[in-house]
């Protein structure tokens, strides 16, 4: 699968040059990294930049107000609607967005490559400037960006030096590129996609992170990896075997054993085994919830996340003593139970009528709604929204639980597999909603955790989010 791309030219270099050079952005995207790759790229003298997209400029209108004055200024031109090979071909360099889809064989990057282009991402590029002994690097199936996001709450401040965050949560590295301090954090969400072009298969030589964490996996995206054996590998690259200097932290086989036992079956073997926890956290703080979130998978983030802030600390402090590793970690603990979550992962959309309708729009794998669900003490009383995208997951266990729900209202692609059970298919959010209405009872719960990916209906998870709590709030 990776041969003919590995074997394609690139140029190594520690640190990208692109003063001078013909420089093409493939995918602009609506998330921030396409746009913080040209608006970079022009800062740093590229003779020309092309910015190619296969989404029309009607979908695009608000990332190309954003870099309005390159264009009007002649810097930059555009090519939506559709990829033209001759501009790969003439590149010199191309910073593609993650997310294109199977890179290793997409004709136009190979293109690229042949002809002699750097073939990178902006992720790459940002993390030149950044030095990897201060990142922690979190991913995982589900969970990743309610644990990166309690790592930043809790170092963030701790001992008066601030943390930054970054990644897979938003906007764009590259162009927001932080200046850290010796005894400062980047966290940094990481997806895999991210991580396949982080890894050796990219061509290019393995990223680490100073510290890595893995929550769990499941299947997800197995469109874009084409089974679970890829996905795992892609994962992987979160932990650098070949680095003696990384801390690499999970909880997967302690958490889900079961589930861990068969992702260890594939290729990629056991590579999370022997995670070093720290034995004292894990008996000084036992199993904790920040209370402002829902759901026991959350009390494993926040431990998790937990470890990860202990391991910080003990890189720049590595004489600690127990006792005061227990102290650290308590504070720690207290700054987490400040954290309110982040939006669209099991978030109040509107309370009314003793009847809460969440927003757990993130939810976009079979693992993550299920997690939602029984984040609840009675599922009679959960009325659940799912369906969009499957991107490749059996959405079976979906499914499944129409029996234990007040209800199943499955929308989008998906409809019709996810109302097997006896689930109603409603094909849009709108329908959805107006049917659950006439349904609901006091002390019931409206959950949007679709567990399947936006891009049919919606153009992206947090749109999607959006719109259901406006359809909250109109009854």
């Amino acid at each position: 699968m990776y041969k003919a791309w590995v074997k394609m030219r690139m140029t190594q270099h520690s640190e990208l040059q692109v003063q001078g050079k013909r420089c093409l952005v493939m995918g602009l995207g609506a998330f921030g990294g396409g746009i913080g790759a040209t608006q970079w790229l022009a800062q740093h003298g590229a003779k020309e930049i092309l910015v190619t997209d296969i989404a029309p400029a009607e979908k695009l209108k608000t990332s190309i107000a954003t870099i309005s004055p390159l264009i009007e200024s002649g810097v930059v031109r555009l090519r939506l609607g559709g990829h033209d090979l001759a501009d790969f071909k003439s590149a010199q360099v191309v910073v593609a967005n993650p997310a294109v889809a199977k890179p290793w064989t997409n004709p136009y990057l190979l293109a690229a490559q042949e002809s002699g282009a750097d073939v990178t991402t902006e992720l790459r590029l940002a993390l030149q400037h950044i030095p990897w002994q201060r990142v922690i690097a979190v991913t995982g199936s589900s969970g990743k960006s309610t644990t990166a996001a309690l790592i930043h709450c809790a170092l963030n401040g701790f001992n008066g030096n601030r943390a930054h965050f970054a990644g897979n949560i938003g906007g764009s590295l590259l162009q927001n590129c932080p200046v850290i301090a010796p005894n400062e954090w980047l966290v940094l969400e990481l997806s895999s996609f991210m991580l396949w072009w982080l890894g050796p298969n990219s061509a290019h030589p393995q990223w680490s992170a100073r510290i890595g964490v893995l929550t769990n996996l499941c299947d997800n995206h197995l469109d874009w990896h084409g089974d679970r054996a890829h996905y795992s590998a892609s994962k992987s690259v979160i932990r650098n075997p070949s680095s003696s200097d990384q801390l690499f932290l999970s909880r997967f086989d302690i958490e889900s054993p079961t589930q861990a036992a068969t992702w260890a079956e594939l290729p990629a073997g056991h590579w999370w085994r022997h995670a070093q926890l720290h034995p004292q956290i894990e008996q000084s703080v036992p199993l904790f919830e920040p209370m402002q979130l829902i759901g026991q998978h959350n009390k494993h983030n926040a431990l998790l996340a937990l470890h990860a802030c202990v391991g910080a600390l003990q890189c720049d402090n590595p004489n600690m003593t127990p006792m005061e590793v227990v102290a650290s970690a308590r504070v720690l603990a207290d700054k987490m139970n400040l954290f309110q979550g982040l939006p669209h992962r099991l978030s109040m959309a509107h309370h009314h009528n003793n009847v809460r309708w969440i927003n757990d729009s993130k939810a976009t794998t079979p693992a993550a709604t299920l997690f939602a669900v029984n984040s609840f003490a009675d599922a009679s009383k959960i009325h659940l929204i799912a369906g969009g995208v499957s991107k490749g997951a059996d959405l079976r266990q979906i499914a499944a639980l129409t029996p234990r729900l007040a209800g199943l209202y499955s929308i989008g692609t998906a409809a019709a597999e996810l109302a097997v059970n006896g689930g109603r298919n409603c094909q849009t959010l709108e329908n959805a909603i107006q049917i659950i209405r006439t349904r609901i009872r006091p002390g019931d719960v409206v959950l949007l955790s679709p567990g399947c990916a936006s891009w049919d209906q919606f153009q992206n998870y947090e749109a999607r989010g959006i719109r259901f709590a406006e359809l909250a709030i109109v009854g």
